[in-house]
């Protein structure tokens, strides 16, 4: 037991007549790594957030190298050294990376009140240094990419140490979901180098990275742990049939129902250019699957928010079925039959404190009205037909959509698009990002769906994989401009090296 750091003994949580989980119990061990996997909805993120002082159980203990506690805040949680780097990130936008790093953990960087602007920048900067991040501590962290802003709850989670007399306990929320390859090569050197002073808890959708970093590994499914693994002994197909009861096969990207299209071009962009891209022209017929791939700051997801008026452009132009479009905003775009999820679902395409049903009509109001009058028992009815065809796992369509998993979440963010008749065009920013295995073969299955509607698909994917074997052609992007067009027909799709040389 001395070897134990932290421990949870027969955790249960219900939300709503919801069982979150049931009876889990894990051990942490002194510098050890741990990995939490399992579908959405499995209950890792409920477990960490009892762990981290967010919530409490309603049956079972938390123990701290060795002793009962219960944390009555992050805060409390903090002070005793367990920091949890967030998935939806929890960095204060509008002050300085320095001032977010040690944000209620100041210590003596303030004195009678007042930073001590040195002190609190350079203890900062030494944290920064650790995991190889070049972000100035006097930047304001709004200014900051999505992955820059994660390494720096990165950072911050390592300052937690410091203030506790025991080593550390840093829990890793799906850190990796939007960085690099060799961004994730990085944190992962930086776990190993914590790993001599702390102990870790890194959770991911992805397997690789499980067997990669952890030393063991539970799984979780419907509430439970159902398995303890050894991750020198697994291998991905073992951990996907504990965590989803079923074996991996072929049909993941269902490829099986890739048809060609043989519809006429729906979208024609000639030589637009804007901040961030340039001289960038392409078609997309109905029907088709076009995917977008490139590394961070390749303008892409620039690109995609300038197609739905989110993003300025300062010449080309935009054609759809045959006509010139000038989208002065996303309304414009809606009402001309675009539909668009943003990278960022959570803070841009979701309100997440309305409810399933709220989310779901948000664009299109028009489909549950009667007159000018909204029709409630038509809205229940529409939603109702949607969460059935999605299988969306809520309790009902009045639950507020922040208390879904991130699968389910994102199945409603599509069936928001998807009520509307007159859709023309989808653009998908990383519609998988931080999804399990399950959820992302649902995705997959309804973007092939959508295609053979004849909905024309633009694929910003989360993964050249991802990217190559869900579309019928993909484009690479490289510092705003297009650097090549590949042809994906199955059987007959491009090696990766060949599209990575052209995205490097």
């Amino acid at each position: 037991m001395n070897d134990i750091a932290f421990s949870v003994r027969g955790a249960s949580k219900t939300f709503g007549g919801v069982q979150a989980l049931e009876d889990v119990s894990i051990d942490v061990r002194r510098r050890e790594v741990i990995g939490l996997i399992g579908e959405n909805g499995a209950g890792k993120s409920t477990l960490l957030k009892i762990l981290s002082g967010i919530h409490q159980p309603d049956f079972g203990t938390v123990l701290l190298h060795g002793e009962p506690v219960k944390f009555r805040s992050v805060a409390h949680a903090m002070r005793m050294g367990v920091a949890m780097v967030f998935q939806e990130q929890s960095l204060l936008p509008n002050i300085s990376v320095a001032e977010n790093i040690y944000l209620g953990n100041e210590g003596t960087a303030v004195k009678h009140g007042f930073y001590r602007w040195p002190l609190l920048r350079r203890r900062a900067a030494e944290k920064l240094d650790a995991i190889g991040s070049q972000v100035s501590p006097r930047t304001r962290t709004e200014q900051l990419s999505f992955a820059k802003r994660q390494m720096v709850e990165v950072a911050k989670a390592l300052a937690t140490g410091e203030s506790s007399h025991h080593e550390p306990v840093i829990l890793l929320d799906e850190p990796t979901s939007v960085l690099e390859a060799a961004e994730i090569k990085r944190l992962f050197d930086v776990i190993r180098e914590l790993k001599k002073r702390a102990s870790v808890v890194f959770v991911s959708h992805r397997m690789e990275e499980v067997l990669t970093i952890c030393d063991r590994a539970y799984v979780m499914r419907d509430g439970r742990c159902v398995a303890e693994c050894d991750p020198a002994s697994v291998d991905v197909n073992e951990l996907y049939r504990l965590m989803v009861g079923r074996d991996l096969t072929d049909g993941y990207f269902a490829e099986d129902q890739q048809i060609p299209h043989t519809g006429e071009v729906r979208l024609q962009v000639s030589q637009l250019t804007g901040p961030g891209f340039a001289d960038i022209s392409f078609d997309l017929h109905a029907g088709e699957v076009l995917a977008v791939v490139g590394v961070q700051d390749s303008g892409r997801e620039t690109l995609a928010r300038a197609l739905v008026g989110a993003a300025s452009v300062t010449s080309g132009s935009v054609t759809l079925d045959g006509r010139v479009v000038r989208f002065r905003s996303p309304a414009d775009a809606v009402r001309a039959g675009f539909g668009y999820i943003p990278g960022e679902r959570k803070t841009d395409g979701a309100l997440m404190g309305l409810t399933v049903e709220e989310n779901l009509t948000l664009a299109h109001p028009e489909q549950v009205m009667r007159g000018p009058v909204l029709s409630r028992s038509l809205e229940q009815q529409k939603v109702a037909d949607w969460v059935d065809k999605l299988k969306i796992k809520t309790p009902s369509g009045s639950t507020p959509l922040g208390s879904l998993s991130g699968g389910n979440q994102q199945k409603v963010v599509l069936a928001k698009w998807l009520v509307d008749p007159g859709l023309k065009v989808l653009i998908l920013d990383t519609p998988t990002r931080g999804l399990d295995v399950g959820a992302k073969a649902d995705v997959y299955a309804l973007v092939r769906q959508l295609a053979r509607a004849g909905i024309a698909v633009l694929l910003l994917a989360d993964s050249l994989e991802e990217g190559i074997a869900m579309s019928h052609r993909i484009v690479t992007m490289r510092d705003g401009r297009i650097s090549a067009e590949f042809e994906c027909a199955p059987g007959a799709r491009p090696e990766r090296t060949a599209v990575l040389e052209r995205m490097v």
